[in-house]
């Protein structure tokens, strides 16, 4: 119960303070208004090392599917482990992603893009080409799992692994994490956003559906598999590369 508790509270507070930096600089009126994307990549990879370093100690802050998969897929984290660390991930997702809103609503009122509305809880890509927005979510998530697994161990290897393991990032993997996704925002974020986290895009899509967001668009759900299936996959490859080069 307690990784549970851990990857939801990890997971809202990664969503709060990440989905927040883009209400801040996407919404009308706000004081970080147009502040550009420098701005935003910083604070997600300020969110990271907050998440992980707030987190670490209890369950070794994967705060992402695609971390879990990619740890499990790399044979240092236990399959039967995953589908509890996900629904957390996904209920902590969706728990941030009503946060936002709730200390941005005056704000998404004041706001009359109906994208920027969006902006706040889910991905649009720059140029729609959903096999190139595919492939971008692939390549994001391979990198963050590929690292994230040296930074947390470089010398774990898949015969360590036993029934107790805690695989995970600990306090002192926070910072290099948040500079990670601070890179992978500079870098590799310029054509989908970088979800790299089905959590991050999944549940506050589904929030943005269900709350009374003032004048909003649809969710677009036609686009939300990339940020899905582009995540697993990229992270699965990753952790698959990292078994074979143990």
């Amino acid at each position: 119960m307690s990784n549970f508790i851990a990857e939801f509270i990890g997971t809202a507070l990664l969503i709060l303070l990440g989905n927040g930096v883009v209400a801040n600089v996407v919404l009308k009126g706000t004081k970080g208004n147009n502040s550009g994307w420098i701005v935003i990549t910083f604070g997600w990879g300020m969110a990271v090392f907050v998440a992980v370093f707030t987190v670490s100690e209890y369950s070794g802050a994967h705060i992402n599917p695609a971390v879990t998969l990619g740890l499990a897929a790399a044979g240092v984290f236990e399959w039967a482990k995953v589908p509890i660390y996900i629904l957390a991930q996904l209920a902590g997702g969706a728990t941030g992603a009503f946060l936002v809103w709730l200390f941005y609503r005056q704000h998404v009122e004041f706001t009359e893009d109906k994208d920027a509305k969006l902006a706040i809880f889910a991905t649009i890509p720059a140029i729609r080409s959903y096999a190139n927005n595919l492939i971008s979510e692939i390549i994001g998530t391979f990198v963050l799992v590929f690292a994230v697994l040296y930074i947390a161990s470089p010398t774990l290897t898949s015969s360590t692994l036993s029934a107790d393991t805690e695989f995970g990032l600990g306090a002192l993997g926070a910072l290099p994490v948040g500079f990670l996704v601070f890179s992978l925002g500079l870098s590799l974020g310029g054509t989908t956003g970088y979800a790299i986290n089905p959590a991050r895009d999944l549940a506050p899509r589904f929030m943005h559906q269900i709350l009374p967001v003032a004048n909003k668009r649809d969710s677009d759900w036609a686009y939300a598999w990339v940020p899905i299936l582009g995540p697993i996959i990229g992270g699965v490859s990753a952790g698959l590369c990292y078994l074979l080069l143990q």
